[in-house]
């Protein structure tokens, strides 16, 4: 079940998981969550006016992720389930992992925009079946900095090393956009779908 705050990604993701025969339901009250066999939350735009919008969904993500249900968080998705961002001090992430998110240096262009590679540093099923040093499309000005290097399963080059793919039990999240990568970002949808059904 995708969350439905407003993001303007929701419908592409939507189309992804068409493509492989997912059909995945969309929700935008957070009642509807109780049976879910896996959350996704997409993003694009700001941390603060995401969290703003998240917020109402933040016990029952918390809930669900707690139980064991898969979790997969895409690009600004990817970034609120830490704990802050200095794109926006002050404001809290929904803390489902230690670290936060750092900007990239002056001297790189910003956004990272485009195609990328990544690289894999851990076996994650997120990644299952997909040679490592793939491509996939990136958008964004804000990386994640994770408390703890065991999170990260694959990573991109970019000015500097940043993590790419987190992995951690049920928690998944991509830096880029798996619904705009082709094949190999379709197989990472398909790969997600199979955790929701073990």
């Amino acid at each position: 079940m995708c969350v439905d705050y407003g993001a303007g990604n929701l419908k592409s993701i939507v189309n992804g998981f068409k493509k492989i025969g997912v059909r995945l339901e969309v929700a935008d009250n957070p009642s509807r969550f109780g049976d879910a066999e896996g959350i996704i939350l997409p993003g694009v735009g700001s941390f603060g006016n995401a969290m703003e919008k998240i917020m109402r969904f933040a016990p029952i993500i918390k809930e669900k992720v707690d139980e064991g249900t898969p979790f997969l968080g895409v690009c600004l998705g990817a970034q609120v389930i830490f704990d802050a961002s200095d794109e926006s001090p002050g404001v809290k992430g929904l803390g489902l992992l230690t670290g936060s998110c750092k900007r990239f240096g002056s001297g790189l262009k910003v956004p990272h925009m485009g195609w990328n590679r990544v690289g894999k540093k851990t076996d994650t099923p997120l990644l299952e079946g997909i040679e490592d040093g793939q491509y996939y499309y990136f958008v964004h000005s804000y990386y994640v900095k994770p408390g703890s290097k065991d999170v990260v399963s694959g990573q991109t080059e970019y000015g500097i090393t940043f993590p790419s793919v987190i992995s951690a039990d049920n928690i998944n999240a991509t830096q880029f956009h798996p619904e705009k990568s082709g094949e190999n970002g379709l197989k990472i949808l398909k790969n997600f779908a199979g955790m929701c059904k073990r």
